[in-house]
Formats: C-alpha cells, sequence, structure tokens
C-alpha cells in the first residue's frame, strides 16, 4: 500500500466507529472526489478545530461567544435541558418538540475513567439557576450506571433551590418493543415512571 494512502487510512481509522475497511473505502472517495471539493473539506476541517468556541451559557458548541440557541428570543428561558454532550442537543433539537434551553455537562460522573463533578459543567448549570429565571431543570441523562449517578448527583445539587421543579425524561419500554424481551430494569423504570391516562 502507497505512503500517502497507508497515512490517510491510519487517520481516518483514528475516528471513532471508523474501521480500517471503512477507512479505506473513505480514502478511495476522497481520491475520486473533485479537488476543490477536498480542499474545502479540509478548510472546513481545520477551521472548526480551530475557531470552535463553547457557549458561555450553556456550554454548546457555538461559532460565537453565545450559541444561536441561547440567542434565540422564541426559545422559553424558564425551562433548562440538561444533556451530557452536543449530540444530544441535537437529537432532541431534531424532534422539534422541545422548546426551551439547554445546558451542555460535557461527560458523566466516571470514576473508572477520572471524571469527577468537578470535570463537567455542573457550575455553570447552578450558576444560571441562581439567576432566577429557570424554573424547571430535565435531567436527560443516558440510563448507563455513569449516567444515573450523574443525574443522582445533580439532583442533590438542586435540591437548594427548593422552587425548582427538577424532573427526567422517561424511561422505560420503548415504542414498538415487547414487555417479555425487556430487561428487568427496564420494566423496573418503566413501572416506577408510569404516566396517567
Amino acid at each position: 500500500m502507497s505512503k500517502l494512502l497507508e497515512d490517510i487510512v491510519g487517520e481516518l481509522s483514528r475516528l471513532p466507529g471508523i474501521g480500517r475497511r471503512t477507512a479505506l473505502r473513505l480514502s478511495m472517495h476522497i481520491l475520486r472526489m473533485e479537488a476543490g471539493s477536498v480542499e474545502r473539506m479540509a478548510e472546513a476541517i481545520a477551521r472548526f478545530r480551530t475557531e470552535i468556541r463553547y457557549c458561555t451559557r450553556c456550554n454548546n458548541l457555538s461559532d460565537t461567544d453565545i450559541c444561536p440557541i441561547c440567542r434565540d428570543g422564541e426559545r422559553d428561558r424558564t425551562i433548562v435541558c440538561v444533556v451530557e454532550q452536543v449530540g444530544d442537543v441535537l437529537s432532541i433539537e431534531n424532534t422539534r418538540q422541545y422548546k426551551g434551553l439547554y445546558h451542555v455537562l460535557g461527560g458523566v460522573i466516571s470514576p473508572m475513567q477520572g471524571i469527577g463533578p468537578s470535570d463537567l459543567k455542573i457550575d455553570l448549570l447552578l450558576d444560571n439557576i441562581a439567576r432566577g429565571e429557570i424554573k424547571e431543570v430535565i435531567l436527560a441523562l443516558s440510563t448507563t450506571v455513569e449516567g444515573e449517578t450523574t443525574l443522582f448527583y445533580i439532583s442533590r445539587r438542586l435540591a437548594q433551590h427548593p422552587d425548582l421543579k427538577v424532573t427526567s425524561i422517561a424511561r422505560g419500554i420503548g415504542f414498538g418493543d415487547e414487555i417479555e424481551y425487556a430487561d428487568e430494569l427496564t420494566i423496573a423504570h418503566a413501572i416506577h415512571n408510569r404516566i396517567p391516562l
């Protein structure tokens, strides 16, 4: 294999979810692209890496100090949805069902990986709540052990605000799933988080 091809396959395969075979296919696709398209792609990647910022209000990605969601005057500023990563914001936004603001933690508490509460943007969330405009915090964290630990930690920290409504996204049986194939923990969450009809 050519050294140049080996180099690009090696670099692309370092991306999450990209194995060597996929990296080779991507490399060959890039080779077939117009030179101008490849230059624009490389420039966009370089600019993204050097110019991207984190919103000073919610820790979402932005090209300015304040992200477009926080600048949007149509959003409900009394509700904040707390998520782990920027990708979670995109997933929720794609539903077009949520009209409040967000807060991106930047991960979850994971002692095994050396990530503690101080490594996350929890203090920024508490600072935003202390300003008094926020009435509800929705904790939209994963159902992993680390996600549950983070949810528990944050809910305890939010207890110092007795007038603040703290909720969690519903957990349990997914739409279209059959109960007999669900694990016990999922069923337990579904029963615990049941909704009135």
